[in-house]
């Protein structure tokens, strides 16, 4: 029996999250709804990323139904001969990737600013608050979070973020916000998570890192 995941009216990147959620701990086939195009490619990738198949419906209203399984018929088809019997024919599997391999030092995350993108600063205050949300879904937590210029106010009393970032640091990430930056805007005694750093560690930590993310 499929698990039924209902993301209709939840906002990006929520059901990626629920549906990816959903994958891990009930297995496919997973069925997901979505109330628009932008949310149904979404989670047709992280399916993809995960190794499954998808097959998206439009429903009635704008709605979606996408079915994630373990192989598409088309592939079942390709496997089985006539009666059942296994066929020698190479299989085309359009999930089906190379596995890449994982960098040789530490992931550091750099937020240097608390939009993301630009254009406008309230969408962009919203899209940072959902990659720092984001971040806390992943498999595995960032090594290392980095914090300077702008980005020092989302770790802040009263920032949205905070939370996110705390529980990021409970993961095992470590928060390090710009101490020159703090003072900067007047927050050197409003730190509410991690701890404070200076330049140097911050060219350290970049100098030894495998990957660096910056949204």
């Amino acid at each position: 029996m499929a698990t039924i995941v209902d993301a209709r009216g939840k906002a990006c990147p929520q059901p990626v999250i629920d549906t990816k959620n959903a994958i891990k701990e009930h297995g496919v086939p997973v069925i997901t709804l979505v109330d628009n195009d932008i949310a149904r490619q979404n989670v047709e990738k992280v399916a993809a990323q995960m190794g499954y198949y998808t097959e998206s419906e439009a429903l009635d209203g704008g709605d979606f139904r996408i079915l994630i399984q373990q192989v598409s018929t088309q592939v079942l088809s390709s496997v089985l001969g006539e009666g059942g019997a296994v066929s020698d024919a190479p299989i085309d599997c359009p999930t089906c990737q190379p596995m890449e391999l994982a960098p040789a030092g530490p992931t550091v995350v750099v937020l240097s600013s608390n939009c993301m993108g630009a254009g406008d600063d309230t969408l962009g205050a919203a899209l940072m608050k959902g990659f720092v949300y984001a971040l806390t879904q992943l498999d595995r937590a960032p090594d290392t979070v980095l914090l300077y210029n702008g980005g020092a106010k989302l770790s802040a009393e009263g920032a949205e973020t905070v939370a996110d970032l705390k529980v990021l640091e409970e993961n095992g990430a470590e928060i390090l916000t710009c101490g020159t930056c703090a003072n900067h805007y007047g927050l050197q005694d409003k730190l509410a998570v991690g701890s404070v750093t200076n330049m140097y560690v911050i060219a350290e930590t970049l100098s030894k890192a495998g990957r660096v993310i910056r949204p």
